[in-house]
């Protein structure tokens, strides 16, 4: 609710515009994780 009153939108055009890029960054911040335990489960 605070993002959407800060960019002067309802809360339904941040899910409407918003929602998506979250999701992108979602999945990239959890191929970067998965990316680091399969590196660190690696034998040496």
């Amino acid at each position: 609710m605070e993002c959407a009153q800060r960019a002067g939108h309802s809360i339904a055009v941040l899910h409407k515009v918003y929602a998506k890029v979250l999701d992108q960054r979602r999945e990239h911040a959890n191929s970067r994780i998965d990316a680091a335990l399969r590196e660190w489960n690696e034998p040496e």
